[in-house]
């Protein structure tokens, strides 16, 4: 810690220290985690949203700074910086109240989240819906590479992958029944490239290969095969540590 940048911090000896202190300035109860890359902060009542993790807080190396992040289910849902360690315990607490993610950005403008934190916010089947554009996309923009397309076309108009999450890897698609990202993959393909046909694997890059494909459509028709019956639609991914 530089003690020009942070005298706050360095008056009360560490960052965790300080939070505890300004919550008291504030006549708000939080709980301060000191951890090794800074500290955790959350409100003292259990939140309404659940799985939200407390709000991380790190500091800033060359400027004085406080970098926040709150993250739900393995996503991280909201990211900001500021230089003022009110906003940090304010910030905290609404996120621990269960504020929406556009509320939290009305409330702290230095706060923000992207496309796919939103997704998340609204419920696995928007975040389905997003990765399938998303993949749509990336086909589209890659019209060297025209196998790629051919099998995110092909995935798409089977049902039973089409509900569930997907995701391409160095191009493998993987497909999950959770949206987390530390979700298990169902099944993954790899599409077919400088003369190798198509080839459905277990895990996105390493593991039992199931069995290869000379087209999309057969290799589509082999993982859907692989899945055990009744998988999906997809739902929230699992919880994590961080």
């Amino acid at each position: 810690m530089n003690p020009d940048l942070y005298p706050d911090l360095a008056a009360a000896g560490t960052l965790a220290a300080a939070l505890e202190r300004v919550a008291v300035e504030l006549a708000v109860d939080v709980k301060v985690v000191p951890e090794g890359w800074g500290a955790s902060v959350s409100a003292i009542s259990p939140p309404p949203v659940p799985f939200r993790r407390p709000l991380a807080v790190a500091l800033g190396a060359k400027e004085r700074m406080f970098l926040l992040w709150g993250r739900s289910r393995g996503v991280e849902l909201i990211r900001g910086s500021t230089t003022d360690l009110r906003d940090v315990v304010l910030a905290a607490v609404a996120w621990g109240e269960g504020r929406s993610l556009s509320e939290l950005h009305e409330l702290f403008p230095f706060m923000s989240s992207d496309e796919r934190a939103k997704a998340h916010e609204r419920g696995p089947a928007a975040v389905v819906d997003l990765q399938w554009r998303l993949l749509k996309e990336q086909a589209a923009g890659e019209p060297g590479f025209p196998e790629f397309g051919l099998l995110v076309e092909a995935a798409y108009a089977e049902p039973r992958l089409r509900r569930l999450s997907a995701f391409s890897s160095h191009w493998t698609l993987g497909f999950s029944a959770s949206t987390g990202r530390s979700s298990k993959v169902e099944v993954a393909v790899v599409p077919a490239c400088g003369g190798r046909p198509y080839r459905v694997q277990e895990f996105l890059h390493d593991g039992r290969v199931i069995g290869e494909a000379r087209t999309a459509d057969e290799a589509v028709a082999l993982a859907t095969a692989h899945l055990p019956a009744g998988l999906g639609p997809a739902v929230a991914g699992p919880d994590d540590a961080r």
